[in-house]
């Protein structure tokens, strides 16, 4: 990605009073370009994510990730990073540049710490239930259409077509997802997304931001905690530790009821998406692979627990 800002960058810069260099272009991670310019970052979403298999998405996204970034603000102050300027016809916001280490690189060192696994389970906790129940940000967040684009489609949809006996299972996980309204979620709560602060976790990149259920932001999170087990197996203990964390404060948290069900029939799917979907983890060798499918393929069809689940990987994955 070029460090050259485009002109409708600029644009909204200099309306916002905010210097235009100097500029760094960072990481955006499959789906966006970013700039950092000085104290500030800019992000455009891409029209076509940078993975293998054709994956489109619509840029207006953009639009309600800059709006998840401002209301998740307003639920749990610091939860995310300020906006400070927005241009939603150009597909552009700026927002703080925080200068604080990545959730998933700590956990890459095996710094896998229960008490702040909990923290972000009790901020995701807080954001779901202040906007549960708003007839508001449900008008808002309406974005029923780019959330199957993204995340319906890509993880569960596909999986189903790459396994035929169990697509009936994984096609009714999708449409009661699809109809279950609860309140705001982010749709990527990954620890690539989450920035380690003093004071507690900083939401990141919610181009998946729908008004829905917030098992799927739950039980995205907690696959990702399985799977970092395989990645550094010498943290599988604190790993494990921090999933019991997470959960537990998140479900402490919120009043929704069948949320710990429907985030375990969820995130036996999602084990299997992250292998055989359209965004495969990166760092799991083919080995690794089969025994994930074989651990997901099993509980599929009989996942009821988020205990049951962490007893099969404990088991399984030793």
């Amino acid at each position: 990605m070029s460090d050259s800002l485009p002109e409708a960058a600029i644009r909204l810069l200099r309306s916002a009073g905010l210097e235009t260099s100097p500029v760094e272009a960072l990481s955006g991670g499959v789906s966006s370009e970013i700039w950092k310019v000085g104290d500030v970052c800019v992000k455009r979403a891409l029209p076509r994510l940078r993975v293998s298999q054709r994956w489109e998405a619509p840029v207006e996204r953009n639009r309600y990730e800059r709006l998840w970034l401002e209301t998740a603000g307003e639920a749990s102050p610091g939860a995310a990073p300020r906006v400070l300027a927005s241009d939603d016809r150009a597909g552009l916001f700026a927002m703080q540049y925080l200068p604080l280490p990545v959730w998933k690189e700590r956990l890459r060192q095996g710094d896998a710490r229960p008490a702040f696994a909990a923290q972000v389970g009790a901020t995701l906790a807080a954001i779901h239930s202040a906007t549960a129940g708003r007839p508001e940000i449900a008008e808002r967040f309406a974005t029923d259409a780019i959330f199957h684009s993204i995340r319906l489609e890509p993880y569960l949809v596909s999986t189903g077509m790459a396994h035929r006996d169990l697509q009936p299972q994984i096609q009714s996980l999708v449409q009661r997802t699809a109809q279950t309204k609860v309140c705001l979620v982010h749709g990527d709560v990954s620890p690539k997304n989450i920035l380690v602060g003093s004071r507690g976790p900083v939401f990141l990149d919610a181009e998946c931001a729908w008004y829905g259920d917030p098992a799927f932001d739950l039980a995205f999170c907690l696959n990702h905690l399985l799977l970092k087990c395989l990645w550094n197996p010498a943290a599988r203990g604190a790993f494990l530790e921090c999933f019991d964390s997470l959960s537990a404060a998140y479900l402490t948290g919120v009043p929704f009821e069948n949320v710990e069900r429907r985030t375990a029939t969820l995130l036996a799917a999602l084990l299997l998406a992250r292998v055989d979907g359209k965004s495969p983890v990166e760092y799991l060798t083919e080995p690794q692979r089969q025994l994930v499918r074989g651990i997901a393929r099993e509980l599929i069809p009989t996942a009821t627990s988020l205990q049951q689940i962490r007893d099969a990987w404990q088991r399984s994955s030793t």
